[in-house]
C-alpha cells in the first residue's frame, strides 16, 4: 500500500513539473519574418473538433529567421489579415508553436536577419 502512495506521489510531482514547464515560456525562441499576404489562408471553423489554431480566422506560413539567421518555415494564426510587408517577431515554444507575435521596425531586426531582406522589401 505504501508503494502505491509513493508511485502516485512521483507521478503527481512529475505531472506538476511538466505542466509548469509547458505553461511557462522556458525554451522559447524568437523568430523574425515579414508579412506576405499572398501566403494567408482563411481557416474554417472546426465545429466542435479541437482547433489547433486557437480560434484564429487566418493562418500564415512564412519563412522566418532566428537571431543568428537560421531559416525555418513557421505557421501561425491571427484574428485578422496583417499589414502587408510588416516585420514581426514571433515567440515560438516547443510543442505549443507561436505563442505571441509583435510588429517591429526593420531597424529592430537582428543584423543576421536584416541581411535576408532587401530595401525594396521594407516598404
Amino acid at each position: 500500500m505504501k508503494k502505491i502512495f509513493i508511485v502516485i506521489g512521483i507521478i503527481s510531482i512529475g505531472t506538476i513539473c511538466f505542466i509548469t514547464y509547458f505553461l511557462s515560456e522556458t525554451g522559447s525562441t524568437y523568430y523574425y519574418t515579414q508579412i506576405d499576404n499572398s501566403k494567408i489562408e482563411q481557416v474554417n471553423s472546426r465545429k466542435g473538433v479541437i482547433d489547433f489554431h486557437g480560434g484564429m480566422s487566418y493562418s500564415y506560413t512564412l519563412p522566418a529567421y532566428t537571431e543568428n539567421g537560421s531559416k525555418k518555415n513557421i505557421t501561425f494564426g491571427t484574428s485578422r489579415e496583417l499589414k502587408e510587408s510588416a516585420f514581426i517577431r514571433l515567440k515560438v515554444m516547443p510543442i505549443r508553436g507561436v505563442i505571441e507575435w509583435n510588429e517591429i521596425q526593420y531597424n529592430a531586426l537582428p543584423n543576421a536577419v536584416q541581411k535576408n531582406y532587401t530595401d525594396s522589401e521594407m516598404h
